[in-house]
């Protein structure tokens, strides 16, 4: 269908009150907005300012209470524990009514912090929606963080209550939370009142009396005295989670997110940007301790009245390259949304797509890829061996939803790959240079937010409204900066070529590292690559590349290094100076599929480094430090 795209957005530039007040009325509000946004002297603003909700109550109960509770809310598939089943609505609803019973039982109250670090399963959704039932604040933290990093986090929220589990499960190893937990709360100044435990099978954790209370045992017997927890009704400018994402300083920082505009701006993705209908399967194959989990996983589908997929295994190994295949065509997944490294990874495995010929994907209409730049190679293969729309689009913990995309539910606008779309409504996107100006189409400069932010994007950080305003409005001021680097070209299209600490400056030019990347990732032997900026006395920077081979190549390692100079010569130019490419088995990335530049800089360059709190498999960076050495590279 012909694209609605400019039109809708025009509608937000023209009266953007007007078009956030109609998206609003998807809401079930306790006391409906009569004003939609006041600038109350803060630059980010409120939205809804006058207004009363529930998000928990509009995720579970209106949906039971519309006749919908024999539908599936969550689809829990796990690989690695061999086990698959549904909780339907009305499941959904009779489990966070007793779990939200359970904590208020204990103390747990509006404004009140609970701490969420768990593994992927149904639980950790469960206990997300029960703390905003009774308007509480929750903070999901990754399970398996480790406890200095999990103590920094209890000292700046203050929990009064943690809910985790006894153990995560990974392919090769079972993670034991428990010790985790211990130590990082004797290592914190702030002592939580109550542990809520979820004993898994695999390990059964040690309990402390008066403090930590049997997940299982405590909702038997809440079920068992008949307790059933309301919603709490919040204001729409609460809180309803602090999210914390990595600062410069190694202080976390801790996004807010409110409860009204978080909700307003997920239901109008889900139908305009994801092109999905209530009932719909919807799968987000990611984690619900980032941002992406928080939004789609647990909130937006749910809001919305679709099906929502967890999934506790990864893209490879569980048992094979086809287990994404596999989820979409057991429960006739509509919509997949992951990290564009889950589908190199799949490609360096089976690089042709012949495990996709043992599924009927019929049902499967689009991919949606955010985390990371989509290089052009990874999107062709995808849209070749798929044959459905994928869909690169960009945003940030941040902004809890889509900066920069294609809207699905719209019909698609014509976007060049290597782009992440144009701009979403509420979003006026702009270029600047380092002084704040403006430039020309398809310069490279820092891209910018025009405020005031739209609906659910942070409103501030938790307990730090000057640091907020330092990272993200003091440096260009009446704009947020994403600390992103790219391009608008003259069509409008958003290229996000770099966070801007990744541009690399070679004799006075300033370069794009993703646009590097992306010349080396379409190598038809290269799997994925990073490229970082080592210090150089003579030019400043220059760019050592880092590139993964797929399965089954056989060339040398001097081979192909020569292919990949040539290669980015001829495509970007001798200007880039690119005269080292180094073979690695693996790139270091956090659970997100975020690669560790920054971290791989470091290494090359001598400096010492902190271990990063989210990496993956801290054993790469000791692979990168060998390839380097091998090679005669580290200072």
């Amino acid at each position: 269908m012909a694209s609605q795209y400019q039109d809708i957005y025009n509608q937000w530039k023209h009266d953007p009150e007007a078009f956030w007040m109609r998206a609003a009325d998807q809401i079930d509000w306790f006391t409906a907005p009569q004003t939609c946004f006041n600038g109350n002297g803060n630059a980010s603003g409120q939205w809804f300012p006058d207004a009363a909700t529930n998000t928990c109550y509009n995720a579970v109960d209106r949906h039971v209470l519309a006749g919908r509770g024999d539908q599936a809310a969550l689809i829990y598939d796990s690989p690695i524990t061999d086990q698959a089943y549904q909780i339907s609505y009305a499941e959904l609803l009779d489990e966070v009514e007793t779990l939200a019973a359970v904590l208020a039982k204990r103390g747990i109250s509006k404004g009140d912090r609970v701490i969420i670090y768990m593994p992927m399963v149904p639980e950790a959704v469960i206990a997300m929606l029960a703390v905003a039932r009774l308007g509480a604040i929750h903070s999901v933290v990754f399970g398996g963080f480790a406890p200095a990093e999990l103590a920094i986090r209890i000292n700046d929220a203050t929990p009064k209550a943690m809910i985790t589990a006894s153990c995560g499960i990974e392919p090769s190893r079972v993670i034991p939370y428990k010790p985790l937990l211990d130590q990082a709360i004797e290592d914190a100044t702030h002592k939580p009142d109550l542990c809520l435990i979820l004993q898994r099978p695999q390990i059964t954790a040690t309990l402390i009396e008066g403090r930590d209370l049997d997940y299982k045992v405590a909702m038997t017997e809440a079920r068992a005295a008949g307790l059933k927890q309301d919603c709490v009704p919040v204001a729409a400018t609460d809180p309803l989670y602090i999210l914390y994402t990595s600062g410069t300083t190694g202080q976390p920082k801790g996004v807010v997110r409110d409860n009204g505009g978080h909700m307003v701006a997920l239901m109008w993705t889900m139908d305009h940007i994801y092109g999905v209908e209530p009932g719909d399967v919807f799968w987000a194959a990611s984690d619900v301790g980032w941002v992406v989990g928080h939004s789609y996983i647990c909130y937006a589908p749910l809001l919305f009245g679709c099906s929502s997929v967890i999934y506790e295994g990864k893209p490879v190994g569980t048992p094979d390259a086809g287990s994404f295949w596999r989820v979409i065509s057991s429960y006739n997944v509509k919509v997949l949304f992951t990290a564009p490294t889950a589908f190199r990874a799949i490609r360096k495995v089976d690089p042709k797509g012949d495990l996709i010929n043992a599924y009927d994907m019929s049902g499967f209409k689009a991919l949606f890829l955010a985390g990371e730049r989509t290089d052009p190679d990874t999107l062709h293969w995808a849209e070749d061996k798929l044959n459905v729309p994928v869909i690169d689009h960009w945003w940030q913990t941040e902004t809890g939803w889509t900066i920069a995309g294609n809207t699905l539910g719209c019909g698609l606008v014509d976007v060049p790959a290597g782009s992440s779309g144009r701009p979403m409504p509420g979003y006026d996107v702009q270029v600047l240079d380092d002084g704040g100006h403006p430039v020309d189409a398809g310069t490279l400069g820092n891209i910018v937010v025009k405020l005031p932010l739209p609906p659910s994007c942070l409103p501030t950080l938790w307990g730090a409204n000057e640091r907020f305003r330092e990272a993200y409005l003091d440096t260009f001021p009446g704009y947020y900066m994403t600390s992103d680097a790219g391009i608008i070209d003259a069509d409008g299209n958003v290229f996000i070529m770099a966070r801007t600490d990744d541009i690399i400056n070679v004799a006075g030019h300033r370069l794009s590292t993703g646009g590097m990347e992306e010349v080396i990732t379409s190598h038809a032997d290269i799997a994925e690559c990073a490229v970082v900026g080592a210090a150089d006395q003579l030019k400043g920077q220059l760019p050592v590349g880092f590139y993964v081979i797929n399965d089954g190549v056989d060339k040398t390692a001097e081979a192909l290094e020569a292919e990949l100079i040539q290669l980015v010569r001829s495509q970007i130019g001798a200007v880039a100076a690119f005269k080292t490419a180094v073979a690695v088995k693996r790139l270091p990335k956090t659970r997100s599929g975020k690669v560790l530049r920054g971290t791989m800089q470091k290494i090359i360059d001598g400096e010492p480094y902190n271990m990063p709190a989210t990496i993956d498999d801290p054993a790469i960076l000791d692979e990168i430090t060998e390839a380097l050495n091998a090679r005669g590279l580290v200072k």
